[in-house]
């Protein structure tokens, strides 16, 4: 049980602006014949929990410094991503650090936050799931 805690904790900080290698956890769990099911519910909701994380910083930030007035129109190509594709680019946040700053951004637009979770979540759940399939 504490390995999957274990899962849990390193897909949380994997998620946030913090390196991590959930994946490599998951994967080493799956192959110790470890519960299926939640090792995929531990590293998605740590994950998705580590992302909306991401997400708040981005909202607490836009409190401060809104988005148009602090960056130079060349630095802001990961808001002009959320700005033109909408919430639906929250389903790629599981790239390697793109995804952190995906999160950051709609956050820091203030993109709406039930569905940004349920996208985030999708986006999460698909990576954690081939991964494992990976190492069935």
């Amino acid at each position: 049980m504490t390995e999957i805690w274990g899962l849990f904790l390193s897909a949380f900080i994997s998620s946030t602006l913090a390196p991590g290698g959930s994946e490599a956890v998951l994967a080493y769990l799956v192959t110790q014949h470890y519960p299926l099911p939640e090792l995929l519910l531990a590293a998605t909701v740590g994950n998705t929990l580590g992302a909306m994380t991401t997400w708040f910083l981005g909202y607490l930030t836009s409190q401060k410094f809104p988005a148009a007035t602090l960056l130079p129109a060349n630095k802001q190509k990961a808001l002009d991503v959320v700005k033109t594709r909408g919430q639906w680019v929250l389903l790629l946040t599981w790239l390697p650090v793109v995804g952190d700053v995906l999160c950051f951004a709609a956050g820091w637009l203030k993109q709406p936050l039930l569905s940004g979770i349920l996208l985030i979540l999708l986006g999460k759940l698909a990576r954690y799931a081939v991964v494992a399939w990976l190492f069935v």
